[in-house]
This record gives structure tokens, sequence and C-alpha cells, in this order.
């Protein structure tokens, strides 16, 4: 699932935000002038969500807190995706008319055992000729706006992470199954008409071996909320003296 423009966000914008996760960063301590907005959307009634592996100064100001292992933000994020898909926290009219999840792929598309079609174990590459959507006559992608269609980018989505269940985090990122259903929520309660959230992030993500995966995983999060291109929405990395 994607959307065909990213967003510069001020960090001014987060005084707009219902709910606020903040992962990877340890904002109260490192970007002071940034969290200085937090606390304003905290003034306006927002809820703070910490999640990190250890228990931080910005754990402390949270209204919650959940403990992952180092190195399993995917999982946790993965698992926050199941749950916005199972429980129909996300926001249909922005999935549907603002990315392409009504998007049907080609029928031969799809992903088995750890890989997506197309993959050849000799050579460790893949041929992507299935990696494509169905065309209508004037070249334009094929769309089922109900989203019912086992073709569309948000079935696939949803067979994806299926796996990630409560349980599934509990084990891989030793996160209390109670600890982690609180997390998730309290963040999806922003996929509703007229309510925000964002993601801060920092150096814990950036810096992390599979940094640009865990980041994608967060995009899709916020998508699927309608997070993305509205007043506190986005994902948004601290820097510097933020």
């Amino acid at each position: 699932i994607c959307k065909r423009f990213v967003t510069a966000v001020s960090r001014i914008d987060v005084k707009n935000d219902d709910v606020i996760l903040i992962m990877g960063s340890n904002a109260a301590e490192n970007h002071p002038i940034a969290f200085k907005w937090v606390q304003a959307a905290r003034e306006r009634g927002a809820a703070l969500v910490s999640v990190d592996p250890r228990f931080t100064r910005t754990s402390a100001m949270a209204d919650l807190y959940a403990p992952l292992r180092s190195g399993t933000d995917i999982v946790f994020l993965g698992g926050m995706i199941n749950y916005v898909l199972k429980n129909n926290r996300f926001h249909r009219e922005y999935v549907v008319e603002y990315t392409n999840a009504a998007f049907l792929l080609d029928p031969a598309f799809g992903f088995k055992d750890g890989y997506f079609t197309g993959w050849d174990p000799q050579k460790k590459t893949y041929d992507r000729a299935t990696w494509k959507f169905q065309a209508e006559a004037d070249g334009g992608p094929k769309q089922d706006k109900t989203l019912k269609d086992p073709n569309t980018v948000f079935q696939h989505l949803r067979r994806h992470f299926a796996r990630y269940t409560p349980e599934m985090v509990e084990r891989i990122c030793g996160t209390p199954k109670a600890e982690f259903l609180k997390v998730a929520d309290a963040f999806s309660t922003s996929g509703a008409p007229g309510k925000a959230g964002t993601i801060m992030y920092a150096m814990g993500w950036t810096q992390h071996s599979k940094g640009t995966q865990i980041i994608r995983t967060a995009a899709i999060l916020q998508l699927l909320l309608g997070n993305i291109g509205v007043a506190g929405g986005g994902i948004n990395a601290l820097r510097g003296l933020a």
C-alpha cells in the first residue's frame, strides 16, 4: 500500500495530534524542542504512547508504555497493522480514494513461505514479471473500491499481515499481550474521521540494519489510518536540534 507523494511536516504540526506514538526515539531527553509540541498536544488531550526496550524519560512522560526486545520493531508494527485490519479500524474512505489499496494485482502474484512469486533459489534473485497491476484498456490500473476482490492490494495486505497476531508479538517482541493490545487500541483511534496521529522516530530506527523496512511498515500503518497528508499526521524523523 502506498501514496503518490510525501509531505514534509513541521514539528509544530504535532500539536494537532490526538495520539502520538514514539518508537526508536527518546524524544523527551534527546529532542526537547520537538517534544515541546508533544506536550502542547497533550494539553489538548492527546495521548502519548512510548514503545522502547528501555524505560526512558519519554516512557516516564507517556500515558502508555510497552517494552519490546531490541530489533523486533517490524513485528510490533506488523501486529498493529493486523489489529487495524482485523478490527476495521482503518479509515476506509481515505484508503480507497487516496492509496493504491483498491488496485488489482496480477492474479499470478503471491507470497508463500517467506517469498514473493518469481523467486529463483539458484540465482537468489526475483523474476518480477507478475509484480504488476491489472490494466484497463486505457492503461490505467483496474480497481475494486469495495476492497473485496482477493487480488486487491488491500486483500494481499490483509493476508500478508494476518500472521502478526498478538500472540506472535508477545513471543517475538517479549511485549505482554495485554500491553500490546492497549497500544494498538490507543493508536488505532487515530483512524477515525477527524482524528490524527503521528509516529516519531530517531536513530533507533534510522541506524537499524533493517531501518528502511521498519519505516516502510510504519508508513503502511499510517496510510491505513489516514494519517498521511493531514494536519498532525505523518512519520516524523527527529534530527539534529529538533
